[in-house]
């Protein structure tokens, strides 16, 4: 029954300590000890189910590891208030909650965690500044920076290299270190990990480690409230929802991915799985990745806790893990994730309004279902949809490079990057899109556009074989789309990349082009964007 109808009865609290959906972060000093006047809230609220399209498993897995950290709470002598959608749907928006609940339990000590999302954090500092309510803000003690260390490293606007922030951080906090020197004597490990699955590589792919978390009340509670989601839904959601979980899952990872992660982090096939269909029977989604995003994201894991157990792993495996595979690994999340992280808070509100390159075609409609004759597209778009996973080459070159160079608007692509991934929320979402991917942010991410033919994803995967196009053609009929596609991208933007000393090599490929030859790409790419709803 809904809190609401108990107010006769309600036991005062004195302070109220909201928890976000994404601050399920059991380590916290919050929770050293316990007072009975400290009323800790969880609710799942409309205004997060509805701010975008979700895919339909990543609210189920929100929602359940809110439950699930509720009651972890609750075991643990803490007071908790778990509202689902039923309690919270007569209220606007977050702050209408937090004033009800101020009156209800006569609060007098408003208390939150920074949230990590620039709407979210505005919102609350807005409330807590207009609320009589005394309110402060705590960091949320997940990541390697603290908040108040971000502009140590990020200015607003500056062109930031990862390379030069990664090893900073390496230095600081001692990771594969040798005193001042990167163990093995180099950085960086990037080339040698760009393996493409053979056939004979197939067998060793492990199976994915899979959960069973019955989500079916969460499903009739979303239908209940009319919240559009998309994507395929199951009763029995396969992500971790728990600490425990997690745990499994970064063991699993360890035991089993990790000897070949580094070597195989940018493969990707559609021959690898016998039961095409057959969703919880598949490898060739998960192949070696961690799939941790989802755990990290949602801090039921910490950042510190998953690199130190990998290295500690690899260091216990005696030589056979390579320390280029734990190398990979570290970058990923030492590196990557707390590096977005700094270049989205030194640029927003405006970083969600960049648009460099004046991109302003429409997402095609087969982005939701899939239907594509591309075979790459289609893999990676299903894919999305039927898991809200796909790894960062997927995201990277096969969806964000056909966006990139069909000039595709960014609004939209942030939108679909941010509803259809488990692990995306809007600080590590749109640097990589609208930074990485899209190169709309000029190259405040990226030192260059991430646009390739059709031949980067031969070389990476066996998606070509079988596609309805021809990979090694550019203007004939069934001439691979990418390939027309990159050389109209790269001549309309010639004044933007000219200059690049990684791009030069590129245009002087294309001037020693026959003429005519130049002419046919260039019509085949305008005849693409003028029917890309049938590609």
């Amino acid at each position: 029954m809904s809190p609401q109808h108990h107010s006769s009865t309600v036991q005062q609290a004195s302070t109220l300590r909201l928890i976000l959906g994404d601050q399920l972060n059991a380590s916290h000093s919050w929770y050293q000890e316990k007072n009975p006047n400290t009323l800790y809230v969880i609710a799942e609220l409309h205004q997060e189910a509805n701010y975008t399209r979700h895919h339909v498993q990543k609210v189920c897995a929100f929602f359940a590891a809110m439950s699930a950290f509720a009651q972890a709470l609750e075991y643990a002598g803490h007071r908790v208030l778990h509202l689902t959608l039923d309690d919270t749907a007569c209220y606007q928006d977050l702050p209408a909650m937090l004033t009800a609940l101020f009156e209800r339990y006569q609060v007098n000590q408003f208390e939150y965690q920074l949230a990590d999302e620039y709407r979210l954090r505005q919102q609350l500092s807005d409330f807590s500044q207009a609320s009589p309510v005394k309110g402060q803000a705590y960091e949320t003690e997940h990541f390697y920076l603290s908040d108040s260390e971000l502009d140590d490293y990020f200015s607003k606007g500056k062109k930031h290299r990862l390379e030069h922030f990664y090893r900073k951080l390496r230095i600081r906090f001692q990771l594969l270190m040798d005193g001042a020197q990167p163990v093995g004597g180099q950085w960086n490990f990037d080339a040698d990990n760009r393996q493409k699955l053979k056939v004979s590589d197939f067998d060793d792919v492990p199976e994915p480690l899979l959960f069973a978390n019955n989500v079916t009340s969460i499903l009739q509670r979303l239908q209940r409230h009319n919240i559009d989601t998309i994507g395929v839904a199951h009763s029995q959601l396969l992500w971790p929802v728990t600490r425990l979980q997690a745990n499994e899952l970064l063991q699993f990872f360890c035991q089993h991915c990790l000897i070949r992660f580094g070597r195989f982090q940018d493969a990707m096939t559609d021959k690898l799985d016998a039961n095409q269909g057959e969703l919880f029977q598949s490898k060739q989604w998960s192949l070696y990745h961690s799939r941790l995003s989802f755990a990290l994201n949602a801090k039921i894991l910490g950042p510190q806790q998953v690199v130190s157990s990998a290295i500690a792993f690899y260091h216990s495996a005696d030589g056979e893990v390579s320390l280029s595979q734990i190398e990979g690994f570290v970058r990923q999340i030492l590196g990557w994730r707390e590096f977005v992280r700094g270049v989205y808070w030194a640029n927003m509100p405006e970083y969600g309004q960049l648009n460099e390159l004046a991109a302003n075609t429409n997402l095609p409609s087969w982005f939701w279902n899939g239907e594509t004759k591309m075979n790459c597209l289609h893999n990676a778009i299903k894919q999305s949809l039927d898991y809200a996973y796909a790894h960062h080459i997927q995201r990277l070159m096969v969806t964000g490079n056909f966006c990139l160079i069909a000039g595709i608007d960014p609004n939209q692509v942030d939108d679909w990057y941010l509803g259809v991934y488990i692990d995306a929320i809007e600080w590590v979402e749109m640097p990589n899109t609208r930074g990485m991917s899209q190169f709309a942010d000029g190259g405040i991410v990226g030192s260059k556009a991430y646009a390739a033919s059709g031949n980067y994803i031969k070389k990476m995967s066996d998606y070509c074989n079988g596609c309805y196009y021809q990979v090694s053609e550019s203007y004939t009929d069934n001439g691979c789309p990418l390939n027309a596609l990159y050389w109209h991208f790269m001549t309309q933007h010639i004044d933007d990349f000219k200059a690049n000393p990684r791009t030069k090599m590129v245009y002087s490929n294309w001037l020693k082009k026959p003429m005519r030859d130049k002419e046919l790409v260039l019509m085949r790419a305008k005849h693409l964007l003028a029917h890309i709803e049938e590609l």
